[in-house]
């Protein structure tokens, strides 16, 4: 026995050794990225300012139209450093000073900041201040030395202000608004101390102040009338000279405003141009001596000289952007065009003194997804030969970024993920047989050599390179990002559309461009000047044995900015990207309700609202009519009125109209509820998720009682303020504000709660979901914010708990649930202090809705945090009894708690966080999330642990050593006893 147990000891010893080896592996550094991503984005550039100096690294420094300032790495594309202005801090402009600031001009011209070129830190921060809105300019001087403090100058607010460019400091402020001049340009010419500014007075007057730079005086104020009056652009052509167009748009205005005495000199644009038929546009490019004007297509660039007299340089067809001027050496200037053709972009550097020449042309094949050219920017540099080359940042259609250099793209980022505007999900198709294993593993030598470096890092034998191959092995594992289903659900397709009208299908695995469409039917042309994209739906999701059939989505738009505007429609394979068909110019779209049901190829049924309230049904086919008009009955929807009112509807019969629409049908008021505009104003309404899956409808309470949850998909919760407390925080005083809130039955209009909160106004962020509603806004009276829940119930199944009725067959909980009948609802709710402001609001979706639930909110940090549920139960009381307790009641607290563990994004930020969007996996432990704004964040959930299945980090390596050292053990062990047994008998 001695020798077995010896050997048990033994055994045991080993076990002890791999268990110590699995906790020293248990890093989280080598498993960053494994069940998230994170992606990072700037937006559609509008200014770019280059900044490559012979040492250091090179750099751009660009603002973006999502408000972001960032320096570029020239070499590969990459962040430097960035920061995320507000929505409210819209960038006005952007230079670079004394050769180590960057200045930026925000809040319509209010915000002058300073940021220290190479990390990124604010150096200083100035506030003007003014008396009214204008126009806003920034003017940072060139000749700017490091060692002497030069004027900035701003105007904005109104008012001129000088900016020291060392401290920040405004040295002298003049205002010029309260004369009501519609200020376009301020000239300082070089090396003097004489400051011009230009503006309109109303529509056929121009202004010009003569200003004192030192001291800000005014030494001299023009004006003067011009009959044929302004369009209201105005553009430098030199220190003394300017060039504007009539108010007809037919004659090339020159003025001249020298030492404050101004001219005026006008041609026909006949004289110019010839009989042409377009509208001539100016052209913003800062061209020494040039002004630019495209009409009929074409750009015609031409010079002033020194009479005032326009002489035509050169006429250049189909260009789709143009540079401002860069200095090349003394006295010497270059700038850049794109011209499109057969598939690719033309880019021609010119100089500014000869446009007959050319210093480079060069043609890059370029993606016809990624639209036109919408800007360009260019920067020089000195070859080996000592010649000047020439790099192009390019701005697309897409929003995407690219850089050019050397007739190659040199990087390009797919910016236009910075904008999303909707979400939508895909199954991947289900997997094949017949898929060789180097199909899968792409071969042999890359299989074998991942085994090994996974074996390394079990043995602890990896080097610091293997543990970053690991990493990266990790993240971008092939049975993560396969494009086919896995059995737990995770890999999946997000299909996002963006600002710019283009679609993304990112997988899920590490997020990923799988494919990308700039969709036809949301590109400016002539017939749609303004199309905006509005929202993905699921068109058509087959069954999962039908494995050649796509699933594809529908995305909605319309053609303008208001929403009587003509809407377009298009419909997209969701596994190739190809668009199927699409619609443009129908009706106007002001609703799409997906409706339950689908046609025998399964392509869901839409309803889409017009702003006249006629309903419009897709796909129009004959089945898709038969199946409508069989459910015509049960079809209700709600409109929030702009008249502050809120109206149900049901639809009537076909629409009259001069040709027959089968598919079109008109609707009738079948409710309405209107809340007086003096004390109410409606903020918020959120609904339930309409692929929300409720479990079960009865939930035990303590003391074995049982209550039975209202679940309607047709409650709604509204949330009105009273109009002081409509505006920003701080704007009204809890006796002039408060709060109401409604839940209320959109097929009869019926209020089931209603609750308001003194002293309490907005923003209020909600969610809805089973028989529960969350919302946040913010308490006037304790100055804080909060949250608030409140959970309905039906009272009317309550009898449902007698199991004599249920023997007897006597009890109604198999009975039909109608809006019709008058509910018996009870409802209980509680209020707690929340600490931050709330940009979004979620709640996890599981696939059976089993597993506990957790709120996402999204914080003003752009972090995402999930609270439990339970910590939003209304029951909670500050002594919960023995019962409550084993049920699970928290003991109350008067504010929600903040767990650093709890944030979802870990220590990462989703910068300009927009929404939140969760899913289902087909795990029932496991909800997918995805946030966006201005990043991009993708992570698995499991609100009540993964109970269902084993983690990613179990450690499959120690267990099959772990059976092998028991084997061995085993082996061992029955060896020496029988050895032992045999000399037992011998003796």
């Amino acid at each position: 026995m001695g020798t077995t147990s010896m050997a048990s000891r033994v055994f045991l010893l080993l076990l002890i050794i791999l268990s110590s080896t699995n906790l020293s592996l248990s890093l989280y550094e080598d498993q960053v990225g494994l069940m998230d991503w994170h992606q990072q984005y700037i937006g559609k550039v509008k200014g770019a300012v280059f900044h490559t100096q012979k040492s250091g690294r090179r750099r751009v420094v660009v603002s973006t139209e999502e408000n972001v300032i960032a320096s570029l790495d020239l070499r590969h594309g990459e962040i430097f450093w960035r920061h995320v202005l507000g929505s409210n801090d819209v960038i006005d402009g952007i230079d670079i000073a004394l050769g180590k600031y960057v200045i930026t001009l925000s809040s319509g011209g209010g915000i002058l900041r300073a940021w220290n070129l190479p990390d990124g830190q604010m150096v200083w921060e100035s506030f003007l201040e003014g008396s009214g809105a204008s126009k806003s300019l920034l003017t940072v001087p060139t000749n700017l030395k490091v060692d002497k403090d030069n004027l900035i100058l701003v105007f904005g607010k109104g008012s001129l202000h000088a900016i020291s460019s060392i401290d920040g400091e405004v040295l002298w402020k003049k205002e010029i608004a309260p004369e009501s001049v519609q200020v376009q340009q301020i000239i300082q010419p070089l090396g003097s101390d004489i400051i011009y500014v230009l503006g309109f007075f109303g529509s056929s007057q121009f202004d010009a102040y003569k200003i004192n730079a030192r001291n800000g005086e005014l030494l001299k104020h023009n004006s003067a009338t011009f009959s044929g009056g302004f369009s209201g652009e105005a553009l430098v052509v030199s220190s003394e000279i300017l060039v504007t167009l009539d108010s007809t748009r037919s004659k090339l205005v020159i003025i001249s405003f020298q030492d404050g005495e101004i001219n005026y000199q006008q041609t026909h644009i006949s004289d110019i141009f010839g009989d042409s038929f377009g509208t001539p546009v100016l052209l913003p490019s800062k061209l020494p001596g040039v002004f630019s004007v495209k009409i009929d297509g074409a750009v015609v660039f031409i010079r002033v000289t020194g009479e005032g007299k326009l002489e035509v340089l050169d006429k250049i067809n189909n260009v789709a952007a143009i540079s401002d001027a860069i200095s090349l050496s003394e006295g010497q200037q270059a700038f850049a065009l794109i011209q499109h053709g057969d598939g690719k972009i033309h880019l021609t550097v010119k100089p500014s003194h000869d446009l007959s020449g050319d210093l480079l042309k060069e043609s890059i094949e370029m993606d016809n997804q990624r639209g036109t050219v919408h800007k360009i920017f260019i920067n020089n540099y000195i070859r080996t030969d000592r010649s000047h080359g020439f790099r192009a940042l390019i701005v697309m259609e897409d929003h995407s970024l690219l850089l050019l250099q050397q007739g190659a793209i040199v990087w390009s980022r797919e910016d236009g993920l910075a904008s999303i505007v909707d979400v939508v999900t895909s199954e991947l198709p289900v997997e094949k047989e017949g898929v060789s294993v180097a199909k899968v593993e792409q071969n042999l030598f890359e299989w074998l050599k991942g085994h090994i470096l996974k074996l390394k890092g079990t043995l602890m034998l990896a080097s610091a390179e293997d543990v970053a191959a690991i990493q990266e092995m990790r993240l971008k594992s092939f049975e993560k990002s396969k494009m086919t289903r896995d059995h737990n659900g995770f890999r999946k397709l997000l299909i996002v559309l963006t600002r710019a009208g283009k679609l993304f299908a990112l997988h899920t695995g590490y997020g990923q461009v799988v494919w990308s469409l700039l969709l036809p039917t949301l590109r400016r042309s002539e017939t749609c000047k303004y199309p905006t994209g509005l929202n993905i739906y699921q068109w058509q999701v087959p069954h999962h044995h039908a494995l050649d059939e796509n699933p594809s989505v529908l995305v909605v738009g319309r053609c303008g900015k208001s929403s009587d505007a003509p809407g377009v429609l298009s419909i997209v394979d969701a596994y190739t990207g190809k668009e199927i068909n699409s619609m443009a110019a129908i009706h106007s779209i002001a609703q799409v309700i997906p409706l339950p049901f689908t046609d025998s190829t399964e392509q869901r049924l839409h309803l889409l609202i017009d702003v006249n309230q006629h309903g419009h049904l897709y796909p129009r086919t004959s089945e898709a009519i038969d199946i409508f008009q069989r459910e015509l009955t049960n079809i209700y929807w709600y409109s929030v009125e702009a008249d502050n009112g809120i109206k149900g509807h049901v639809l009537k019969s076909n629409c009259i109209q001069e040709v027959i629409d089968n598919y079109c049908f008109e609707s009738k008021d079948i409710w309405s509820i209107v809340f007086p505009s003096d004390s109410e104003r409606i903020i918020a309404t959120v609904t339930r998720k309409l692929s929300e899956v409720v479990h079960t409808q009865a939930k035990a309470i303590a003391d074995e009682d049982v209550m039975f949850k209202y679940i309607s998909k047709n409650l709604l919760f509204v949330a009105t303020v009273a109009p002081k407390g409509s505006g920003p925080i701080g704007t009204a005083t809890p006796e002039e504000s408060w709060l109401t809130v409604y839940l209320i039955d959109t097929v009869t209009g019926r209020i089931l709660h209603r609750m308001t909160h003194h002293g309490s106004q907005g923003p209020v962020h909600a969610v809805f979901s089973e028989n529960w509603v969350v919302y946040h806004y913010f308490n006037l009276r304790a100055h804080r914010y909060e949250m608030s829940v409140i959970e309905i119930y039906d009272q009317s199944r309550a009898d449902n708990k007698d199991v004599w009725k249920l023997v007897l067959g006597k009890h109604n909980l198999t009975s039909p649930i109608s809006s019709y009948s008058r509910p018996e609802v009870v409802t209980k709710s509680q209020s707690y202090f929340f600490t931050y402001s709330v940009k979004a609001l979620a709640v996890t979706l599981t696939a059976k809705g089993i597993t506990s639930k957790q709120v996402l909110i999204g914080t003003i940090g752009d972090q995402v945090l999930a609270l439990d549920k339970r910590f939003l139960d209304p029951r909670r009381s500050v002594n919960p009894t023995t019962a409550e307790k084993e049920e699970g009641i928290i003991p109350l607290t008067d504010s929600l708690p903040i767990i650093p563990q709890s944030y979802v994004t870990h220590a990462l930020k989703v910068e300009g966080l927009r929404g939140i969007m969760t899913v289902p996996a087909k795990l029932e432990s496991t909800t997918l999330a995805f946030a966006y704004g201005v990043d991009l964040f993708f992570t698995q959930l499991a609100p009540s642990r993964t109970y269902d299945s084993l983690t990613d980090d179990f450690s499959y390596a120690l267990l099959l050593i772990t059976i092998v050292a028991l084997i061995a053990a085993i082996f061992v062990t029955w060896i020496l006893s029988e050895k032992k047994e045999l000399r037992e008998k011998w003796r």
